[in-house]
């Protein structure tokens, strides 16, 4: 009974890996349909959504089960709520990638970022990408050097995220309110794409040690 009771809690490590690897692909394509207006493939990442949903459902029902069937406690507890508690952040993830999609498909044919901001939401998708693939690699790994690199990739974000919207103040801003609220609303969702990331990527280093650190301040 204990063999097959930590099948299973390894099974929930294997389904938490499988909805973030998805999550990492959402990203990748959201973001390119975003820069080319390609509606396609915003179609295909708002249809995608559903089975990050679904395997969340079911990491979720079983993580109840486990709870109630099993009654675990110390380590394997921790295990089992942290797994309850990843998923809903990494399902959000999903949510924001299906977000960026939907603005590409409301402007098209129309890209959504103006000339003067592109790079930087290309930057700001890439380092959204990088944090999703570190996820995959330290859920895999537990290699926990991994925690402050996602820490670093998110700051770096923070900052262009900060700066957008420096540019939408400035005098010289003279894009329409529309422009103006797809610029906000689209560096938005990349900024909350790494801090649920940095939220993921710390309750997996306090599943290894044990140990809660307090979240980086901006």
């Amino acid at each position: 009974m204990r063999k097959l009771f930590q099948e299973e809690l390894h099974n929930l490590g294997d389904q938490l890996s499988d909805i973030a690897v998805l999550v990492a692909e959402a990203m990748e394509k959201a973001y390119r349909s975003f820069e080319t207006a390609d509606v396609q493939l915003a179609e295909e990442v708002i249809a995608a959504d559903a089975r990050i949903d679904a395997k969340q459902n079911d990491l979720d029902e079983k993580a109840i089960e486990l709870l109630a069937l099993q009654g675990p406690v110390a380590s394997d507890l921790r295990l089992i709520v942290g797994a309850l508690r990843m998923s809903t952040s990494l399902e959000r993830m999903g949510d924001l990638a299906r977000h960026i999609a939907q603005l590409t498909r409301l402007r098209y044919p129309d890209t959504v970022a103006p000339a003067p901001l592109v790079e930087v939401y290309r930057e700001m998708a890439e380092k959204d990408v990088a944090i999703a693939k570190k996820l995959v690699e330290l859920m895999v790994t537990r290699q926990l050097d991994l925690v402050p690199q996602i820490n670093a990739l998110n700051e770096q974000i923070n900052d262009l995220h900060a700066g957008i919207f420096i540019t939408i103040a400035r005098p010289e801003w003279d894009a329409s309110a529309a422009t103006t609220a797809d610029v906000t609303l689209a560096s938005r969702y990349f900024e909350r794409f790494g801090d649920h990331g940095v939220s993921v990527a710390r309750k997996i280093q306090y599943l290894v040690t044990g140990e809660w650190e307090a979240a980086p301040t901006a």
